[in-house]
């Protein structure tokens, strides 16, 4: 009778009444379903802008406006998802590259994300590749990378020696490397959630994912990745690039990488009640894009920092709530094999009880 006799009630009010009550409520539930969520950010780089055109071509494209585009366009479906999002430019300016990391870092965000459009001597070289920081590149990765870091000379404000400095040495890259390798799993598994879906999705020849000394990438202290969605150069895909399909078929593609990348790295901020599935025995040793392996080696009430000193020196970790519990983990790969021997790796470094786990579709289950 109680629950009738309020409805009653408030069928009862004056307009005024119901539309402040209803309001209220809709604040209410709001705040409570944006608080039940942790703040995921993701740092989005379009690059070049202003006196910085992009790399050149005959076809008269310009990349800083045409990977601007790209990147508002994934910045606002991002929005939608409840994602924090944060450019480093959103409009026509030059930005030099530390100054596009330190947006990343100050932000302390969860991903770095450039985006960039290629160019090449050969016009009918095509496809599309993303780039992850590693020192251990061939030539032809590293010819990229010089590219790219070519617009720290436009930069006026950079306190270099111009004239002793050099794009093209490998040790003028060298500075916070093991900063970054901290997180190239990490990376690596967003960079080929965004080449699949080009070539699955899009039709795009895949040209990898590869590993190269980009400045803007050395020197983010978070999962960094940057994207070369095609070639200008080659008339077909430039058209296609300069197009506002093209442009709104490579966000949705970025957009779908980082969304499952997020729902993998942490479940929790998909869904703050983690469910716990039994084992599953047919799992296959072999890849699985839709299954990700990680070492958990520890749980705890305290939610700690995910940094190496907290973990005996194991890098690449992540943690869900599950419960009142933290759970920590090691490593990601979709090879099982792969995860088999990192968690050798963690049980010689102390954690004997480590063992493999699974994500699949958000949801964590034991693998032994």
């Amino acid at each position: 009778m109680t629950k009738f006799y309020s409805i009653n009630a408030f069928f009862n009010l004056s307009l005024t009444a119901k539309g402040v009550i209803l309001f209220v409520i809709f604040i209410l539930f709001s705040t409570v379903d944006n608080y039940s969520q942790e703040n995921f950010k993701v740092v989005i780089d379009a690059g070049h802008g202003g006196k910085d055109p992009g790399r050149p071509n005959k076809n008269g494209i310009k990349e800083k406006h045409i990977v601007l585009n790209m990147a508002l366009l994934l910045g606002e479906k991002l929005k939608k998802r409840g994602v924090e999002v944060i450019y480093t430019r959103d409009e026509d300016i030059f930005l030099s590259l530390r100054q596009r990391a330190k947006i990343a870092n100050d932000a302390d965000a969860d991903l770095f994300v450039s985006i960039h459009c290629n160019a090449f001597h050969d016009s009918s070289v095509y496809g599309s590749e993303t780039f992850v920081y590693g020192l251990h590149v061939s030539q032809a990765n590293f010819d990229v990378a010089k590219k790219e870091n070519e617009i720290i000379f436009l930069d006026d404000h950079y306190q270099i020696d111009k004239e002793t400095y050099s794009p093209t040495s490998t040790e003028s890259l060298i500075g916070t490397t093991l900063m970054q390798e901290e997180y190239l799993d990490q990376s690596i598994l967003l960079a080929s959630f965004i080449q699949n879906n080009f070539t699955k999705n899009l039709k795009r020849k895949n040209r990898g994912v590869k590993q190269s000394g980009f400045w803007v990438l050395h020197n983010t202290y978070m999962p960094s990745v940057l994207i070369e969605a095609g070639f200008m150069t080659n008339s077909k895909e430039g058209s296609y690039l300069n197009s506002k399909k093209g442009q709104v078929d490579v966000a949705n593609s970025i957009y779908d990488a980082i969304i499952k990348y997020k729902s993998i790295i942490n479940p929790s901020l998909v869904n703050e009640n983690t469910s716990i599935e039994t084992t599953d025995k047919s799992i296959s040793s072999k890849g699985n894009i839709n299954i990700i392996y990680k070492v958990q080696i520890s749980a705890s009430s305290r939610k700690l920092e995910l940094k190496s000193y907290n973990f005996k020196g194991l890098s690449n970790l992540s943690r869900i709530k599950d419960g009142n519990l933290y759970k920590y983990f090691y490593s990601s790969s979709d090879k099982l094999d792969l995860i088999k021997e990192k968690k050798k790796y963690a049980r010689s470094k102390g954690f004997s009880n480590a063992y493999i786990v699974g994500f699949r579709d958000g949801k964590l289950f034991e693998v032994d």
